[in-house]
Protein backbone atom coordinates (compact mmCIF):
# COMPACT_ATOMS: atom_id res chain seq x y z
CA UNK A 1 0.00 0.00 0.00
CA UNK A 2 0.97 3.47 -0.71
CA UNK A 3 2.05 5.35 2.57
CA UNK A 4 0.69 8.94 3.06
CA UNK A 5 2.54 10.15 6.52
CA UNK A 6 5.88 9.13 7.11
CA UNK A 7 7.74 9.91 10.12
CA UNK A 8 11.78 9.20 10.40
CA UNK A 9 13.82 9.13 13.47
CA UNK A 10 11.31 11.98 14.92
CA UNK A 11 12.30 13.46 18.38
CA UNK A 12 10.45 16.10 20.24
CA UNK A 13 11.07 18.23 23.42
CA UNK A 14 9.86 20.51 25.73
CA UNK A 15 12.33 22.12 26.69
CA UNK A 16 14.80 19.46 28.26
CA UNK A 17 12.41 16.85 28.04
CA UNK A 18 12.18 14.55 25.50
CA UNK A 19 8.26 13.48 24.91
CA UNK A 20 8.78 11.53 21.33
CA UNK A 21 11.86 9.40 20.99
CA UNK A 22 13.13 8.35 18.07
CA UNK A 23 9.33 7.40 16.36
CA UNK A 24 10.03 5.75 12.75
CA UNK A 25 6.12 5.26 11.33
CA UNK A 26 3.94 4.96 8.46
CA UNK A 27 0.36 5.19 7.97
CA UNK A 28 -0.93 4.17 4.37
CA UNK A 29 -3.38 5.82 3.07
CA UNK A 30 -6.92 4.97 3.08
CA UNK A 31 -6.74 2.98 6.60
CA UNK A 32 -7.85 3.88 9.91
CA UNK A 33 -4.42 3.98 12.19
CA UNK A 34 -4.59 4.18 15.60
CA UNK A 35 -2.59 5.31 18.51
CA UNK A 36 -2.91 3.76 21.30
CA UNK A 37 -1.21 4.68 24.24
CA UNK A 38 -1.89 5.56 28.24
CA UNK A 39 -2.13 9.49 29.21
CA UNK A 40 1.20 11.16 28.93
CA UNK A 41 2.67 8.28 26.59
CA UNK A 42 3.28 11.15 23.99
CA UNK A 43 0.23 10.64 21.52
CA UNK A 44 -1.19 14.52 21.16
CA UNK A 45 2.01 15.54 20.64
CA UNK A 46 2.31 13.11 17.80
CA UNK A 47 -0.10 14.36 16.28
CA UNK A 48 0.46 17.88 16.87
CA UNK A 49 3.42 17.39 15.44
CA UNK A 50 1.95 15.15 12.18
CA UNK A 51 0.29 18.20 11.80
CA UNK A 52 2.54 20.82 11.77
CA UNK A 53 1.67 22.90 15.19
CA UNK A 54 4.69 21.56 16.66
CA UNK A 55 8.08 21.19 15.00
CA UNK A 56 10.18 18.69 15.36
CA UNK A 57 12.96 18.71 17.52
CA UNK A 58 15.05 16.71 14.47
CA UNK A 59 13.60 13.67 12.15
CA UNK A 60 11.41 13.64 9.37
CA UNK A 61 7.90 14.40 8.88
CA UNK A 62 6.58 13.88 5.64
CA UNK A 63 2.45 14.02 5.02
CA UNK A 64 1.23 13.24 1.24
CA UNK A 65 5.26 13.82 -0.03
CA UNK A 66 4.94 17.03 1.80
CA UNK A 67 7.62 17.93 4.82
CA UNK A 68 5.79 19.55 8.05
CA UNK A 69 5.37 22.08 9.04
CA UNK A 70 3.65 23.34 5.76
CA UNK A 71 0.76 25.75 5.67
CA UNK A 72 -0.86 24.66 2.52
CA UNK A 73 -0.82 21.28 3.02
CA UNK A 74 -3.29 21.89 6.11
CA UNK A 75 -5.75 22.65 3.71
CA UNK A 76 -5.89 18.56 3.01
CA UNK A 77 -5.70 17.81 7.00
CA UNK A 78 -8.80 17.33 9.09
CA UNK A 79 -7.57 18.29 12.59
CA UNK A 80 -9.93 17.47 16.06
CA UNK A 81 -8.08 18.46 19.34
CA UNK A 82 -8.52 17.44 22.51
CA UNK A 83 -9.53 20.26 23.74
CA UNK A 84 -12.84 21.89 22.04
CA UNK A 85 -12.56 24.53 19.64
CA UNK A 86 -15.44 26.41 19.35
CA UNK A 87 -16.76 30.04 20.09
CA UNK A 88 -19.51 29.21 23.16
CA UNK A 89 -21.08 32.44 21.97
CA UNK A 90 -21.94 31.08 18.52
CA UNK A 91 -24.41 28.87 17.20
CA UNK A 92 -23.54 25.23 16.32
CA UNK A 93 -24.52 26.67 12.47
CA UNK A 94 -22.83 30.02 13.25
CA UNK A 95 -18.96 28.30 14.37
CA UNK A 96 -19.75 26.07 11.22
CA UNK A 97 -20.26 28.59 8.97
CA UNK A 98 -17.04 30.52 11.10
CA UNK A 99 -14.48 27.45 10.40
CA UNK A 100 -16.26 27.22 6.37
CA UNK A 101 -15.54 30.44 5.98
CA UNK A 102 -11.44 30.01 6.94
CA UNK A 103 -11.60 27.47 4.74
CA UNK A 104 -12.34 29.70 1.81
CA UNK A 105 -15.66 27.29 1.05
CA UNK A 106 -18.53 29.02 -0.77
CA UNK A 107 -22.34 29.42 -1.60
CA UNK A 108 -24.96 26.85 -1.89
CA UNK A 109 -21.41 23.99 -1.26
CA UNK A 110 -20.71 25.39 2.12
CA UNK A 111 -24.39 25.30 3.14
CA UNK A 112 -25.14 21.69 1.67
CA UNK A 113 -21.51 20.53 3.67
CA UNK A 114 -22.63 21.94 7.12
CA UNK A 115 -26.15 20.21 6.95
CA UNK A 116 -24.32 17.26 5.83
CA UNK A 117 -21.93 17.39 8.96
CA UNK A 118 -24.54 18.22 11.54
CA UNK A 119 -26.86 15.30 10.27
CA UNK A 120 -23.61 13.19 10.87
CA UNK A 121 -22.89 14.24 14.01
CA UNK A 122 -26.66 14.27 15.03
CA UNK A 123 -26.74 18.09 15.55
CA UNK A 124 -29.23 19.10 12.70
CA UNK A 125 -31.81 19.33 15.51
CA UNK A 126 -29.27 21.73 18.08
CA UNK A 127 -28.03 23.74 15.04
CA UNK A 128 -29.46 27.04 16.28
CA UNK A 129 -28.25 26.57 19.59
CA UNK A 130 -25.56 28.95 21.12
CA UNK A 131 -22.97 26.35 22.01
CA UNK A 132 -22.76 27.66 25.58
CA UNK A 133 -25.33 25.42 26.32
CA UNK A 134 -24.11 22.09 24.99
CA UNK A 135 -23.15 19.25 26.71
CA UNK A 136 -19.49 18.34 26.45
CA UNK A 137 -20.64 15.45 24.14
CA UNK A 138 -22.44 18.12 21.74
CA UNK A 139 -19.04 19.92 21.76
CA UNK A 140 -16.85 17.25 20.81
CA UNK A 141 -19.55 15.99 17.79
CA UNK A 142 -19.61 19.83 16.67
CA UNK A 143 -15.35 19.73 17.17
CA UNK A 144 -15.58 16.67 14.50
CA UNK A 145 -18.26 18.06 12.12
CA UNK A 146 -15.50 20.56 12.02
CA UNK A 147 -12.83 18.66 11.53
CA UNK A 148 -14.74 16.84 8.46
CA UNK A 149 -16.55 20.07 6.97
CA UNK A 150 -13.98 20.55 4.08
CA UNK A 151 -13.37 16.94 3.38
CA UNK A 152 -10.07 16.40 3.67
CA UNK A 153 -7.92 13.50 2.60
CA UNK A 154 -6.72 12.77 6.11
CA UNK A 155 -8.06 13.11 8.91
CA UNK A 156 -6.47 13.30 12.27
CA UNK A 157 -8.71 13.26 15.46
CA UNK A 158 -7.49 13.57 19.08
CA UNK A 159 -9.76 10.97 21.00
CA UNK A 160 -13.00 11.81 18.96
CA UNK A 161 -15.39 9.99 20.97
CA UNK A 162 -14.63 10.97 24.78
CA UNK A 163 -18.13 12.04 26.70
CA UNK A 164 -20.32 10.62 23.59
CA UNK A 165 -22.70 7.86 24.23
CA UNK A 166 -22.06 4.21 22.72
CA UNK A 167 -25.09 4.43 19.99
CA UNK A 168 -23.71 7.63 18.57
CA UNK A 169 -20.04 6.38 18.98
CA UNK A 170 -21.00 3.45 16.95
CA UNK A 171 -22.95 5.40 14.41
CA UNK A 172 -19.44 7.94 14.14
CA UNK A 173 -17.23 4.90 13.62
CA UNK A 174 -19.49 4.04 10.69
CA UNK A 175 -18.44 7.37 9.17
CA UNK A 176 -15.27 6.29 9.55
CA UNK A 177 -15.84 3.09 7.76
CA UNK A 178 -17.24 5.15 5.14
CA UNK A 179 -15.17 7.86 4.61
CA UNK A 180 -12.25 5.13 4.69
CA UNK A 181 -13.79 3.52 1.70
CA UNK A 182 -13.88 6.80 -0.06
CA UNK A 183 -9.71 7.33 0.19
CA UNK A 184 -9.68 9.33 3.58
CA UNK A 185 -6.94 8.30 5.85
CA UNK A 186 -8.27 8.24 9.69
CA UNK A 187 -5.42 8.57 12.53
CA UNK A 188 -7.40 8.22 15.62
CA UNK A 189 -5.74 8.75 19.15
CA UNK A 190 -7.11 6.72 21.85
CA UNK A 191 -6.74 5.02 25.44
CA UNK A 192 -9.98 2.81 24.55
CA UNK A 193 -9.74 -0.95 23.94
CA UNK A 194 -12.42 -1.71 22.05
CA UNK A 195 -11.94 1.16 19.92
CA UNK A 196 -7.97 -0.06 18.80
CA UNK A 197 -9.99 -3.31 17.85
CA UNK A 198 -11.88 -1.34 15.00
CA UNK A 199 -8.48 0.11 13.31
CA UNK A 200 -7.11 -1.55 10.71
CA UNK A 201 -3.47 -0.54 12.02
CA UNK A 202 -2.28 0.22 15.49
CA UNK A 203 0.95 2.25 17.17
CA UNK A 204 1.28 1.21 20.58
CA UNK A 205 2.91 4.10 22.61
CA UNK A 206 4.62 4.20 25.64
CA UNK A 207 6.62 6.84 27.13
CA UNK A 208 6.80 8.57 23.93
CA UNK A 209 7.82 5.29 21.80
CA UNK A 210 6.53 3.20 19.50
CA UNK A 211 6.69 -0.32 20.98
CA UNK A 212 4.83 -1.60 18.04
CA UNK A 213 2.67 -1.18 15.02
CA UNK A 214 0.80 -3.56 13.19
CA UNK A 215 -3.06 -5.26 12.91
CA UNK A 216 -4.66 -5.53 16.08
CA UNK A 217 -4.47 -9.25 15.04
CA UNK A 218 -0.92 -9.47 14.50
CA UNK A 219 0.46 -7.52 17.66
CA UNK A 220 -1.75 -9.53 19.75
CA UNK A 221 0.08 -12.78 17.92
CA UNK A 222 3.69 -10.95 17.93
CA UNK A 223 2.63 -11.12 21.85
CA UNK A 224 1.18 -14.33 22.46
CA UNK A 225 -2.09 -12.82 24.21
CA UNK A 226 -5.91 -12.98 23.54
CA UNK A 227 -6.52 -9.04 23.79
CA UNK A 228 -4.79 -5.84 22.67
CA UNK A 229 -4.59 -4.88 26.38
CA UNK A 230 -2.55 -7.64 27.18
CA UNK A 231 -0.46 -7.02 23.95
CA UNK A 232 0.00 -3.80 24.90
CA UNK A 233 1.52 -4.71 28.64
CA UNK A 234 3.79 -7.87 26.89
CA UNK A 235 5.30 -5.87 24.41
CA UNK A 236 5.91 -3.12 26.98
CA UNK A 237 7.60 -5.15 29.54
CA UNK A 238 9.21 -6.86 26.61
CA UNK A 239 11.06 -3.42 25.60
CA UNK A 240 11.34 -1.63 29.57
Amino acid sequence: MCSIIRLEQLNQAYGKEMVLKNVQLQINKGEIYGLLGPSGSGKTTLVKTLIGALTPRNGLVQVDGVQMPNLKKLNDIGYMAQADALYDELTANENLTFFAKLYQMQGSYRNKRITEVLEQVDLLQDKDKRVENFSGGMKRRLSLGIALLHEPKILILDEPTVGIDPVLRNRIWDSFYKLKKSGVTVVITTHVMDEAEKCDRLGLLRNGSILASGTPNSLKEQAGVETIEEAFLQLGSDQS
